[in-house]
């Protein structure tokens, strides 16, 4: 015999089951329609902070009605069974997490869609002052007619409200946390972004871009090294696309996209090959790198080069990528974008061309000799032949300074 919960919900399968909850799906009698319903575990019930955030869970996610939001349409505690529940719309489909399964990965024009219409969906929420915290595959779901539903704000929490969980508590997934989740400090929208950039890494790669054996080795691989560049990881992939996806992975919140719907727009731009920024999407600024226009190569202060090198040609392995082909020449480093410039140090002067000067020299030099010889024979002819006869010099120097001056001297004596 099948339960009943609250005298109108059939229990009648499960849909699958979390440390916090079980869902099944179920038909409303009084609508006649199928439903999921969600039931908090029976070990649970008796903890009222668990119980705290259960029914908060209904709350916030009551109010969000969005195309690509699971609606929640009832929640309360049956008396018959003393479980508390919530009940929500059934989407017939398969969850991100069944499609990375049985797939592996996404190609990008089946991915963007799915990544696009969350980002839509939390953008929503988080105007709502609604943040998820707990952004993954499982709770994104493809229905069959193609539409596009976050699932499960089960420890989703009001921004305006007080936080219910015990200090140094972690929530979620660790592979989607957000390097501040990690840190314990207060998950805002922003987590949701990394989170969701998480998932894109995935989908788009089949791998994520941060693997650990434990919480700590994850927020240490957060804290100090970058993910691959997807274009790295995935032969087809633009660069301008991998560096928008990198964008929503940055460590710090305030160098991550402002909203969810500009990650969206700037996925969409990269997908086009639009980098992050040139188009319609707001990117901010981060300080210290130098993004090379044609490699979408980025160099952080850091020094570390991620300079993106597979082709088009590349073969997947296992749900990962590997490039056969990457693009031909070592990675460029800041310098070697630089113009080649001159050794240093001055050089030595050109000489001058002299020629000119020297014809002008010979000439000047000429037309005095002949101007003092004319005034030699006017003078002597005027003086006929007296003892006063000029006396003139035999030649003249070369150089045209003491020449005019010998020409001088020798009609300042003739006129004596």
């Amino acid at each position: 015999m099948s339960t009943l919960i609250a005298e109108r919900y059939r229990l009648e399968s499960r849909l699958g089951s979390g440390g916090m909850s079980t869902v099944h799906l179920a038909f409303d009698e009084r609508l006649e329609r199928l439903v999921a319903v969600k039931l908090l575990a029976e070990h649970l019930a008796d903890d009222p902070a668990f119980v705290s955030r259960f029914q908060r869970e209904a709350l916030a996610a009551a109010r969000l009605i969005h195309e690509n939001i699971v609606q929640v349409f009832d929640s309360g505690l049956d008396q018959n069974t003393d479980q508390h529940f919530i009940v929500m719309e059934y989407i017939e489909g398969q969850s991100c997490a069944e499609i990375l399964r049985a797939r592996g990965w996404l190609p990008v024009e089946e991915a963007l869609p799915i990544i696009v219409a969350c980002c839509a969906g939390l953008d929503y929420a988080h105007r709502k002052g609604v943040v998820h915290r707990d952004v993954k595959p499982g709770n994104i779901l493809h229905a069959n007619d193609h539409r596009v539903k976050l699932a499960d704000f089960g420890i989703a929490k009001a921004t305006e409200q007080s936080s219910i969980t015990q200090a140094g508590s972690v929530l979620g997934t660790a592979a989607y946390l957000a390097p501040e989740q990690g840190r314990g400090e207060e998950a805002g929208p922003q987590a949701d972004i990394y989170a969701l950039g998480v998932v894109t890494y995935q989908l788009l790669s089949g791998r994520l871009p941060f693997e650990g054996k434990s919480l700590t080795e994850l927020a240490l691989k957060q804290q100090s090294e970058r993910p691959v560049p997807l274009d790295r990881v995935v032969g087809g992939i633009k660069p301008e696309l991998a560096l928008a996806v990198d964008v929503a992975l940055r460590l710090d919140p305030t160098l991550r996209y402002p909203t969810a719907v500009d990650m969206g727009r700037a996925l969409e731009d990269g997908a086009r090959g639009v980098r992050p920024g040139s188009g319609a999407a707001i990117v901010p600024p981060l300080p210290g790198e130098l993004r090379d226009e044609t490699e979408a190569t980025v160099i952080s202060s850091r020094g570390r080069d991620v300079t993106a090198v597979a082709g088009p040609d590349a073969t997947r392995v296992s749900g990962a990528v590997r490039a056969r082909e990457p693009r031909q020449g070592p990675p460029r480093d800041a310098e070697s974008r630089l113009p080649a410039r001159a050794p240093q140090g001055r050089r030595p002067p050109i000489p001058p061309d002299r020629t000119h000067d020297n014809r002008r020299l010979v000439v000047l030099v000429a037309g005095i000799a002949v101007v003092v010889i004319a005034a030699a024979v006017i003078i002597l002819s005027l003086g006929g032949g007296s003892s006063n006869a000029p006396t003139l010099q035999p030649s003249f120097s070369s150089n045209a300074l003491q020449a005019t001056q010998q020409m001088q001297t020798v009609v300042s004596d003739n006129q004596q």
